[in-house]
């Protein structure tokens, strides 16, 4: 064993580092090593090639609180290394910051400096004003790699696309996989390219008007290539159960270098990367009795590694904890929206009529739509039979950008027997309709990769694991979708994907062609974002003088009514009729009466016949009052009537 660590370095402490774990080359040459280890006698670092003249196995040195570190001088940029612990091993760093081999091979040192940004000038995003992209990396394109994405931005951008909501990237073991079983969390998986693609693939994104926030799991770690008990067991607790494993310790003895491991984590991306902000995983998974809960630090950590940019935080949460996204100094965690199941879920009931599993609580009413328009979230606290409790918490006060609405998700889509895409199970024009209130609506709308030109690619879950964990997780796939009644027989059954199976991967992969061949469908979604972005009205959604309400006109038909505290021109319509023509005579309905001095008149159809539509007529006329298209939207704004009597 030879050791050769700069004392100066030692003594500078951590302090010289940008974070607290990991391999940072330092400016003036050399690596500065840094890891948890606080029930390990010895940590060595074991050299395995790579750049650069490396010496033989080196010792690090012990600080206070179970830490060890130490500067090879000889070590650099693509150096190749992993830990020996107590003479066993060797491991990966558990803050590796690449996976040449994947989560069982050793780390390389890689140098962010060496990345020539072209972004200075970008400021970031913000909850106003967006539209979501949630896309996988190795299904987007046909070559699955952060190079071949970027070349697809400049479109996305011209759709009307605004942030991109990348699925989870932390290195997995296998050739595939959704990414949440992902075990180096600070190492983009190799899978899609070299740690500079994805910063090419941001610096990109930030050069035609595009956000990136990343999808990040801090509720478990995979099974397969978790190393961290090895250097501490500390980081998992025993206190909390999750979904998927043993939880991590966020609140536990020992919790505090856990929570910096967090925490670096998210600042890691911020800074290294430059994402605008984290879609946080499943985080009533992420559990914490401590007085500062650790999904409000994680929130403090990414806006103080920004710098100055706007961020963007997002959670998924079954539950609907709406405090995530209230205000710190209202005693919430800051964060800025929640996705919103409900919404899905009640669209997908009016659009395809089964209402089994997850969906038996919701009716699918025009009711249900309109309140999820004005208030987000449809279970705030009303028992959820499905569940057998009560579910959800109020969202009063809150902004509509405070919530994300979709059609579709990767979850979602999957939870169907072939991962078919919604609009191959409802009706053309109803689903043309319900497009429309997700795109027009005052919250914050997701589209799902594809979703944009009408996929004819499914979505469905994939994994590659070695045989014996494939089997299993080919098993709990099954029987996680037995939920669904229809699903249960033997015949359904044989037709769910096999995870671990190449085709159920490769049959994921978009086709760009569809683009031009599903013409109508990509027609709609581009006027639509463009109707958002360009109007007037609900360009300013989510601004506080700017109201939506909204009523049933008919056993599926609603009308949602856009307008100003006192009431302005800029006031808009949104007629959406899942159903059948419906006649409105008389119509005793204030939301349709027009702004004083004026008529509706339209400004978008969904019947277009460019988007494969029949066509339709003004809604509303003097000789026949309101007829409202079936299976339709219709998008309204008022105009002066000369004529129109005077007081």
């Amino acid at each position: 064993m030879t050791t050769i660590l700069e004392r100066e370095s030692r003594d500078a402490g951590p302090t010289a580092r940008r974070l607290p774990i990991g391999a940072e080359p330092l400016p003036g040459g050399g690596v500065s090593f840094r890891v948890w280890a606080p029930r390990r006698r010895t940590v060595e670092v074991m050299f395995e090639g790579g750049a650069g003249s490396l010496p033989a196995p080196v010792a690090l040195e012990r600080e206070a609180g179970g830490y060890v570190s130490g500067v090879i001088r000889e070590a650099g940029p693509g150096s190749l290394y992993r830990f020996r612990l107590d003479g066993e091993g060797p491991y990966p760093d558990p803050a590796s910051r690449f996976q040449p081999d994947g989560p069982h091979g050793p780390s390389r040192v890689i140098d962010p400096a060496s990345f020539s940004w072209t972004d200075g000038d970008w400021a970031g995003v913000g909850p106003r004003g967006q539209v979501s992209y949630e896309l996988h990396v190795g299904t987007f394109t046909r070559e699955g790699t952060w190079a071949a994405a970027a070349a697809e931005l400049a479109e996305l951008a011209d759709l009307g696309v605004t942030v991109i909501e990348m699925m989870p990237i932390a290195d997995f073991p296998g050739r595939f996989g959704w990414g949440y079983d992902g075990v180096d969390l600070f190492a983009p998986t190799r899978l899609y390219g070299e740690p500079d693609d994805l910063r090419r693939f941001v610096d990109q994104a930030h050069r035609v008007g595009i956000g990136v926030i990343l999808d990040v799991v801090y509720n478990h770690l995979g099974p397969d290539g978790n190393y961290l008990a090895q250097f501490s067991p500390a980081y998992f607790s025993d206190r909390h159960e999750t979904d998927w494993g043993k939880a991590i310790n966020f609140d536990g003895p020992e919790s505090g270098p856990v929570r910096e491991f967090y925490r670096a984590n998210a600042r890691y991306w911020i800074e290294e990367y430059h994402l605008d902000g984290l879609r946080l995983d499943a985080t009533q998974d992420v559990h914490d009795d401590s007085a500062d809960p650790i999904l409000a630090a994680l929130a403090r950590e990414v806006r103080r590694a920004a710098g100055g940019r706007a961020t963007y935080l997002v959670a998924e949460n079954e539950p609907q904890h709406t405090r995530l996204v209230r205000p710190v100094e209202s005693g919430g965690y800051g964060l800025d929206a929640l996705w919103n199941d409900d919404f899905h879920h009640t669209a997908v009931v009016a659009l395809t009529g089964r209402s089994e599993a997850y969906y038996s609580d919701y009716c699918g009413s025009p009711q249900e739509l309109i309140s999820a328009a004005k208030y987000g979230c449809l279970y705030q606290g009303q028992r959820y039979a499905w569940q057998e409790r009560r579910r959800g918490s109020p969202s009063w006060g809150l902004p509509a950008t405070a919530f994300l609405c979709f059609l579709e998700n990767h979850d979602q889509v999957a939870n169907s027997i072939r991962g078919a895409r919604l609009h191959t199970l409802a009706n053309p024009g109803s689903y043309r309709a319900m497009t429309a209130l997700l795109l027009l609506g005052p919250a914050t709308p997701l589209l799902l990769q594809g979703q944009e030109f009408g996929a004819s690619t499914p979505f469905v879950y994939f994994a590659d694991h070695e045989p014996d964990l494939a089997r299993r997780v080919r098993d709990g796939r099954r029987e996680f979708l037995a939920q669904f009644p229809s699903l249960v027989g033997q015949a359904a059954q044989a037709e769910v994907p096999d995870p671990g199976a190449p085709s159920s991967f490769e049959r994921c992969k978009l086709d760009f062609a569809e683009r031009q061949s599903h013409a109508a469908a990509y027609d709609l979604h581009r006027d639509l974002l463009r109707l958002r972005r360009s109007d007037p009205t609900l360009r300013d959604l989510g601004q506080p003088d700017l109201r939506v309400d909204g009523a049933v006109l008919g056993p599926e038909a609603l009308v949602l009514r856009f307008f100003r505290a006192g009431g302005t021109p800029e006031d808009r319509l949104l007629l959406v009729n899942l159903g059948n023509d419906l006649r409105r005579v008389p119509a005793p309905e204030p939301l349709l009466a027009p702004p004083e001095g004026c008529r509706w008149n339209r400004l978008w159809s969904s019947e277009d016949p460019r988007y494969g539509g029949s066509g339709a007529p003004e809604p509303e006329s003097e000789e026949e009052g309101w007829r409202i298209p079936g299976r339709a939207a219709v998008f309204l704004a008022p105009v002066a009537v000369g004529d129109a009597p005077t007081l």
